[in-house]
């Protein structure tokens, strides 16, 4: 489809999504969420697309946020199916989605790079979760994933101030994956894409719904008791490609993956 608020392209098997409203700092408004929901359906449905990159554009911002003038203004609309930006209740993608911060990364903006597997950060990139100071809350999944990625007092401490941090303080949290030069965001996070597409597509899936839905097992001895039954364990434990990479060593042969 064609695209206003976003950009979408694909090359080889990585999606780079980029939020496409430099003007107002790639703030979201009802009609960039839906185009966003399109493009990840798009990207999950498609077999073939092993890795999606998310970044804004411009270097001023990733995404502020919430477009509160379109707000204030009286927009009107729900958020789509899969939550904030298409992204942030999409809970069964099991293809690894990368963050490409460059700018600010606020609100709603810090919330889709929460939802991300991996974020890649700009030195000059900030972050910061200040609804509370616009009356809010960080609903958005912003208050669930950062207690659980970071820690509870650590958490509460950017939670309860809105405070912002800078990437490096974002690194030292364990938030951010690397920190690159200004303007370098984006490649490092297509040289980490790379190396994910290195590795058996169909065990990068199964890997990712593992280690996710293992959080939510009431115990590590359920979550490896479970872990035979979820989804992508199946797909990839039926596949012909669970056995080429031995085949692949023993031949001394780079792996063929055949996505089955």
């Amino acid at each position: 489809m064609d695209y206003e608020f976003i950009q979408v392209e694909r090359q080889g098997a990585v999606t780079t999504v980029t939020l496409n409203r430099p003007e107002v700092m790639n703030a979201l408004h009802i009609p960039m969420h839906q185009e966003l929901q399109a493009a990840f359906d798009d990207f999950a449905d498609d077999d073939q697309q092993q890795v999606c990159i998310v970044t804004g554009a411009g270097e001023r911002a990733f995404c502020a946020g919430s477009d509160l003038k379109a707000v204030a203004a009286g927009a009107r609309g729900g958020y789509p199916r899969s939550g904030y930006g298409g992204l942030v209740e999409r809970f069964d993608l099991d293809k690894p989605v990368i963050a490409a911060v460059n700018g600010v990364c606020l609100g709603g903006g810090f919330e889709l790079a929460l939802a991300c597997d991996l974020i890649i950060a700009a030195q000059s990139a900030s972050f910061g979760l200040p609804e509370p100071r616009v009356g809010g809350i960080a609903l958005g999944g912003g208050v669930h994933r950062l207690v659980r990625q970071i820690g509870q007092k650590k958490a509460m401490g950017l939670l309860l101030t809105g405070r912002r941090i800078s990437s490096a303080e974002a690194s030292d949290l364990g938030l951010v994956n690397e920190v690159a030069p200004d303007g370098g965001a984006l490649a490092a996070a297509q040289r980490w894409a790379a190396l994910i597409l290195e590795c058996a597509p169909l065990s990068i899936r199964a890997t990712k719904e593992a280690a996710l839905r293992g959080l939510d097992e009431p115990s590590l001895a359920d979550a490896m008791k479970r872990q035979a039954g979820y989804p992508a364990y199946v797909r990839w434990a039926k596949s012909e490609d669970r056995l080429e990479g031995s085949r692949a060593f023993a031949e001394k042969r780079p792996p063929s993956w055949k996505f089955r």
